[in-house]
This record gives structure tokens, sequence and C-alpha cells, in this order.
């Protein structure tokens, strides 16, 4: 437990001035981007960046190119100094809470897409959505020049853009991935876990348990398909009130598995996002 308060830092410059300074120092600087609405599943990521890292830089940011018109921009949750003050608390060093006339600069014209892995599952609900992320995460890792980033399991999509982002673009920077945090009932810590209600919240647990119960029954072979239907049943079942997808996917490339029970030693990794009352939920489970 670190007892010292985090260093917040606004500009690209004085991010540089404090990370070249850990450096002299010896140090290999760990990452963790967050848009804050900070809950155990990040503080997990910054500790697991400081069990690699001797200095942790976690970034408050955000994004606007990442929504789009209509979705939750104005009202996502944001609370800086509760953010900082755990920060602080899991031992993290820096904390860059940049403008957004920081990241976009007047007149910014570049942007970053990961073709193909981005048109599948919440590409094809959310078209915007990883062209924002992937923009963002690289301008951030240009101002942070992390030696390790940490990026949360439970959008195991952009896990995997990201990780392809940095192979394609030969950023000289290790992304790994942290396990998803839960609720004792299952359900995926998220910042929009706040949107629901409280008869929403005892439900929206079915998402986590139809994936499990999917993933139990493709491995004593039952076919992929008729696991994934089964999944889709029970998610509008709960009471979700729409259902955007359910897939078994490979997990390094995100194409759908062919049907069929899983063949000996192919990797599966289920998916879902749907939709509880207002609020849209994702979760994964590998196999």
């Amino acid at each position: 437990m670190n007892n010292q308060a985090a260093r917040i830092v606004r500009t690209r410059t004085e991010l540089r001035e404090a990370v070249a300074a850990e450096r002299q120092k010896g140090k290999k600087i760990g990452f963790v981007p967050t848009m804050g609405a900070l809950h155990d599943g990040h503080i997990s990521l910054v500790e697991k960046a400081g069990d690699k890292c001797e200095c942790v830089v976690a970034s408050i940011f955000v994004n606007p190119t990442q929504f789009a018109p209509g979705e939750d921009l104005d009202r996502y949750p944001r609370n800086e100094e509760g953010d900082v003050a755990r920060l602080s608390a899991a031992g993290c060093n820096l904390v860059y809470c940049p403008s957004v006339e920081e990241m976009y600069p007047e007149g910014s014209l570049t942007n970053v897409r990961v073709e193909e892995m981005s048109d599948l599952l919440d590409g094809i609900y959310r078209p915007h959505f990883f062209y924002g992320v992937a923009t963002v995460v690289a301008r951030l890792f240009i101002h942070v020049q992390p030696d390790v980033a940490v990026f949360g399991e439970k959008d195991y999509q952009q896990l995997q853009i990201i990780k392809r982002m940095v192979r394609d673009l030969g950023f000289a920077i290790e992304v790994i991935g942290g396990k998803t945090w839960r609720d004792p009932d299952g359900l995926a810590q998220s910042s929009r876990n706040a949107y629901l209600s409280e008869e929403e919240r005892q439900r929206a647990n079915e998402i986590f348990a139809a994936l499990h119960r999917a993933a139990a029954r493709i491995r004593i072979g039952v076919p992929v398909h008729e696991a994934v239907r089964e999944a889709r049943g029970s998610i509008l079942g709960a009471g979700f009130s729409k259902l955007d997808y359910v897939s078994a996917v490979d997990p390094a490339t995100l194409q759908d598995l062919p049907d069929g029970p899983l063949e000996k030693d192919q990797g599966c990794r289920l998916l879902a996002a749907a939709w509880m009352g207002s609020t849209r939920l994702i979760d994964n489970i590998g196999l």
C-alpha cells in the first residue's frame, strides 16, 4: 500500500519530464489507461503493472471519439478526486489527466484503425468504437512511452485489438491482460454497472452464468453452436431487453468457430453483449 499521493500531470510536456526523471533512476514504466470511475478491476490492473514495473502511470480520460451520438458521453461517471485517491493507495506514481485539446490538438486529422478485428462482435453494433479506442490508445502510448501496458480481459476484443495494433505499428511495449474482476454473484465489474437499478442488478449476472454454462457444455463435447444458442436463450429469458450477440470465437483472431464439438487443443473464447434496460453489458469467458 502506497502512503504517498500520486502526482497529477495534465500535459504531454509535464508527463514526459516526469517519466524521463523516473527512467533516469533506472525504473521501468508501467501504464494503465482508464476512463475513470474506477472499481476494483481497475485497481487490480494498477497492481499488476506495479508487479512488473517500478513506476506506474495511469491515465484518466473520457475519450469522446469512442462514443457515438446519443451514447452516454455526457453522463459517463466522473470522480477524479476519488479516482486519484484510489490510484495512490494502489501504488500508482503518476496520474495523467489530459484535456480533450491535449489529446486531440486543433486540426488533428490522424486516426488509427485495426482492420477486420474492429468489424467483428462489438464492432458490428458500435462501428465507431474501436476506431476511437485504437486512436486514443496510440496517442496515449506516444505520450507515456511505457515499457508495459495493462488492459482488462473483460474488454477482451479491445485487448486483442490493442495487441495487434502494437505488433503492426512496432510499439516497443509489452501488452498484458489482467483478469476480469467480478462481484460475488459473478457480474463483471464495470463503471456502467452504476446505471443499473436494484432490480436490474439482481438479474444482470445471468450474462456470466449463461456463458459459464455454455463453456461447461462445450467442454463435455456439446456442439459449439448448440451451446451458444442455449446461452442466448438464457440471457433473453433472464429479462435482458436486447441481445446483441453471444459468440464462440478463436481467441486470437476473434473469428467465429465452426459448428461441432470443439477440436482437441482448439482455443475458444465466449463473448456476449446484451442490454439490461438502458445499460449495455459485455462479458466473456475463456475455455
